[in-house]
């Protein structure tokens, strides 16, 4: 039976989720709601369905209603995810926040530990790794033809360059030096944590470059980060906010290597290659053959597809907490990670251990 949505904040983000739910069989979208009349009713008759102009009164009316889905941005795309998401956890309701799940840790703790109080599934969208060569690169991690974790390398921005760049306008942006770290570096921490597992370290040397300091421009744009994971394994993330232009492996690269084997996912959705470590690798100079598996796609798009089918198949299914993909604990962590990246900046390049994740009480009835 579909799952019955409503949806809060009818922007971008919150029509290109409506778009995706209406090709969904899973999805039922019920509702939409924004507090820009204009904005829900363009969307009410867009999507054929009802138009709120608060949380409080979508609630009330459409009784039915199993998954709210926050959609709203604010400040660092963020600061307007906690007040909806409160509200609709407390009325006994499921919730996908767009991500970063806040823009403000502590509201991040928050938030995770009400939707554990009120059991009700907090999820987020973290929608990079919910690709085929996110997945045939997890095989290989599964199947043991990785091994032991030796290091991550994470490329992850946007192209540009000085002959591309214009000072921001939106008050979301302007004035707010860590909007790229807060609004962004969440998709490549949570990639990171989905292959590698928990971050333990983070030191970052970040700044940014002549053009934007003569622009008056304050954001902190290119980050340069180095993490130590639990496992003991090493990693490394540059992201930059259309400083330059990415060479290879396009805007988004991830390369993992262990013991046993290598590999690379270009582009996001485009391909995943694997090198197999086989004994008796010489010379140095000499690259064995990959595995080269091409999904011949850069529609980068179907993410936010394969990302909230994934959550609705998690509330339809009711799975238990711990087993709900990108969870609000997954986003959480991230988020730790993130904060630990400005304290580590702030402190001139410090090394910062991010707070650790509370701890997971567990399903009394899973676990009974």
């Amino acid at each position: 039976m579909a799952v019955k949505i409503g949806i809060v904040g009818m922007n971008g983000i919150g029509n290109n989720h409506a778009a995706c739910y209406k090709e969904d069989d899973l999805a039922d979208v019920v509702g939409v709601c924004d507090i820009v009349k204009e904005r829900a009713d363009a969307a009410s008759e867009k999507f054929g369905v009802k138009a709120y102009y608060s949380l409080k009164d979508m609630i009330e009316n459409e009784p039915d209603l199993q998954v709210v889905d926050i959609a709203t941005g604010g400040i660092d795309n963020g600061s307007w995810h906690f007040e909806p998401a409160m509200e609709a956890i407390g009325c006994g309701k499921h919730v996908l926040v767009e991500k970063p799940l806040c823009n403000d840790v502590r509201e991040g703790r928050e938030l995770v530990a009400f939707a554990e109080k009120r059991k009700v599934y907090l999820g987020c969208n973290l929608n990079h790794y919910f690709t085929p060569p996110a997945a045939k690169a997890k095989e290989y991690m599964d199947n043991g033809r990785i091994g032991e974790l030796v290091y991550c390398l994470a490329k992850m921005g946007f192209n540009g360059g000085e002959a591309n760049y214009a000072p921001a306008g939106s008050g979301k942006i302007k004035g707010h030096p860590y909007f790229h770290m807060r609004a962004f570096l969440t998709h490549p921490f949570s990639v990171m944590r989905h292959f590698c597992g928990d971050i333990t370290h983070i030191q970052t040397f970040s700044d940014r470059p002549g053009f934007r300091r003569n622009a008056g421009d304050v954001m902190v744009s290119i980050n340069s980060i180095h993490v130590k994971f639990a496992n003991g394994g090493v990693g490394y993330l540059l992201s930059q906010r259309g400083d330059a232009v990415y060479g290879l492996g396009g805007w988004w690269s991830l390369e993992v290597a262990g013991s046993k084997g290598t590999f690379t996912i270009e582009n996001c959705v485009e391909k995943v290659s694997f090198w197999e470590a086989k004994k008796g690798i010489a010379p140095i100079s000499v690259q064995p053959e990959p595995e080269v598996t091409d999904y011949g796609t850069g529609d980068f798009g179907r993410t936010f597809n394969y990302r909230l089918r994934a959550f609705l198949e998690d509330v339809d299914n009711k799975v238990s907490f711990d087993q709900l993909r990108a969870s609000g604990r997954d986003a959480l962590a991230v988020l730790e990670y993130v904060h630990a990246v400005q304290e580590s900046y702030e402190r001139g390049g410090e090394v910062v251990r991010p707070q650790p994740l509370p701890p997971f009480h567990g399903d009394p009835v899973i676990l009974n």
